[in-house]
């Protein structure tokens, strides 16, 4: 009798691997878990002591910045010149296709569980994704990223700060920009071009944010600088004069924990002021629709 048993199965013969029992897949799920957020860990200390390298995380998480510092050093690890990311579905939902032979990466994605004594508890699955690189995007229609000018980008972002703004003609010490302690007010010196004023504005926003958070930073101006910089990066304004030479130095003595702490502050502090910047953003896009309607 003929056995014919070898064809009744069309997976690729790298797929075809034997079923694993409950206790195994989750053992397996585990493993890929730690391996994940040993790379994490790994990268988090390697752009904590070079310079270079941290200014290249910070650059992804300019690109990236709706990821948490944590997927933004998994990216910066795994794929640091993607643009765009999304898993299968995301790529499909936009008209696309993941590529063959293509090969993913992973971010991590938090969940909510209740414990076993009722507790509400997070958790965290791995998500493989694809570069837009990685997706075959032919038949998708894109629209233009929105164009804004120099006054629209520096309304938004003083746009419903949280501390009051002025204008000076000069400041003591040379600076573009000082808070004044006893009343929190920002004074920025008239005259400056756009990138020295966008960057100092930032800067001083982004200490504010820090300074009424419920955590304290080893370096508060050094994490406001960072700040300061991702949205530069974000918003086209020119980042030549920033430097993170001394990066070594904040974040010494600091274990994977302490500096992924560190990141995430600067991170949030930077989506605080962009979050209001986009609201403002918004609604000047809204009304240019609304203008080349009405032609």
């Amino acid at each position: 009798m003929n056995n014919y048993d070898d064809l009744l199965s069309n997976a690729p013969a790298e797929e075809q691997s034997p079923r694993l029992s409950k206790e195994e897949y989750t053992a397996k799920k585990q493993a890929e878990r730690e391996a994940i957020f040993e790379t994490s860990d790994t990268t988090a200390l390697e752009v904590a002591g070079d310079g270079g390298r941290f200014r290249e995380y910070l650059d992804i998480q300019a690109q990236f910045s709706r990821y948490s510092a944590v997927n933004a050093l998994l990216i910066m690890a795994q794929k640091p010149e993607a643009t765009q990311i999304g898993d299968f579905d995301h790529w499909k939902s936009k008209g696309g296709s993941v590529k063959a032979q293509q090969t993913g990466f992973y971010i991590i994605e938090p969940h909510k569980y209740i414990k076993e004594d009722g507790t509400p508890g997070t958790g965290y699955n791995l998500k493989k994704v694809f570069d837009i690189s990685q997706a075959d995007m032919r038949k998708v229609k894109t629209s233009p990223a929105p164009n804004y000018d120099y006054r629209q980008l520096l309304r938004a972002l003083v746009h419903k700060a949280p501390v009051k703004i002025t204008g000076v003609d000069s400041i003591p010490g040379g600076l573009g920009a000082i808070t004044v302690p006893e009343t929190g007010e920002i004074q920025i010196l008239k005259g400056m071009e756009f990138a020295d004023t966008f960057r100092c504005v930032a800067q001083e926003l982004a200490l504010a944010d820090l300074s009424t958070g419920p955590d304290t930073q080893a370096n508060p101006i050094f994490s406001a600088h960072c700040a300061s910089y991702i949205l530069c990066k974000k918003y086209g304004s020119d980042t030549q004069g920033f430097d993170f030479t001394d990066a070594p130095g904040v974040f010494r003595g600091m274990d994977a924990k302490g500096v992924k702490g560190e990141l995430s502050q600067i991170r949030d502090a930077a989506n605080d002021i962009s979050g209001r910047m986009e609201r403002q953003l918004g609604e000047v896009q809204k009304a240019a629709r609304a203008r080349d309607e009405a032609r």
